[in-house]
């Protein structure tokens, strides 16, 4: 029996950081000929740059038409990153992405994401308002997760400061090594779950990049990055870095995380009660 798997997403999934010949390799192909003893189809349908409502638009048909028994969902990084970033319109999209892919009987797999600014080394101001976006749509990703039964991998907590050979000479995207330990790990995890997976994705053993290959990619690639989303990204996070400012200036930042908080929760709440409402709509149907 042929098992398909589709991975859905970004450029984290899309496999950029793990260079072979004509293009990406990346976590999600690492990990496909392990998710089975079977024979595996996979089809890599992310996209570098794609948000919530590129994954719903776009990638979600194709996946839906291959009928995957599993199905790799991965967004939300770009969401935070865009000045017109909406907590409740990401998580409402990725739950409707969740939700029809457990319809057509697949296992999803998800992940929380690590905090851009944290990898970037980026002063406190600029920081705190990414991560505070960060830890809410990871909180959103939790409480999915559970609520449609995904293999969930807490990727965020994985030791990529600390190990600077998983991460690519961007420090934002994983090292071949890095997308290595992402397959290693959901194939734990589904092992775990008690999948019947296929032989573990081998260990890789990379040299972490050096300062010369970090100013290379900061010249040719680095500063394009960063040009093309100062437009939109750099004008609301200076004033909301500016905001930031000032409270810590008055030692208040704590009212920030707090409000943040309060209307992750709120989001979690609602979604979670319409997933069950629809459920049971769903459950009713003759």
């Amino acid at each position: 029996m042929t098992v398909r798997f589709a991975a859905l997403g970004d450029s984290l999934t899309e496999g950029i950081g793990d260079p072979v010949p004509g293009g990406w390799r990346g976590w999600a192909a690492l990990l496909a000929p392990a998710l089975s003893p079977d024979p595996v189809e996979f089809r890599n349908l992310a996209s570098s740059g794609a948000l919530s409502r590129d994954l719903l638009l776009s990638q979600l048909p194709a996946a839906l038409a291959l009928r995957p028994q599993f199905a790799a969902v991965l967004v939300g990084g770009n969401d935070t990153l865009r000045a017109s970033f909406d907590l409740e319109s990401t998580a409402r999209q990725l739950a409707s992405a969740l939700t029809s892919l457990t319809m057509v009987g697949a296992v999803p797999l998800t992940a929380c994401l690590p905090d851009p600014g944290r990898l970037l080394g980026l002063p406190a101001p600029l920081a705190r308002p990414l991560a505070r976006r960060m830890r809410s749509v990871n909180a959103v990703v939790h409480a999915l997760s559970a609520h449609h039964g995904a293999v969930h991998l807490h990727l965020a907590e994985l030791p990529w400061t600390e190990h600077r050979e998983l991460l690519s000479v961007d420090r934002l995207y994983p090292s071949a090594a890095g997308h290595q330990l992402i397959a290693r790990e959901f194939h734990l995890l589904l092992a775990g779950a008690g999948h019947r997976v296929g032989a573990a994705p081998a260990p890789l053993t990379t040299e972490p990049p050096g300062r010369g290959a970090d100013l290379c990619w900061m010249a040719t690639q680095g500063t394009r990055w960063v040009a093309a989303r100062s437009t939109d990204l750099l004008p609301g996070l200076f004033a909301l870095a500016a905001l930031e400012a000032r409270h810590l200036l008055h030692g208040s930042t704590r009212q920030l995380d707090r409000a943040a908080a309060l209307a992750t929760d709120a989001v979690v709440t609602r979604l979670t009660a319409d997933g069950h409402a629809f459920a049971d709509r769903h459950a009713r149907q003759p």
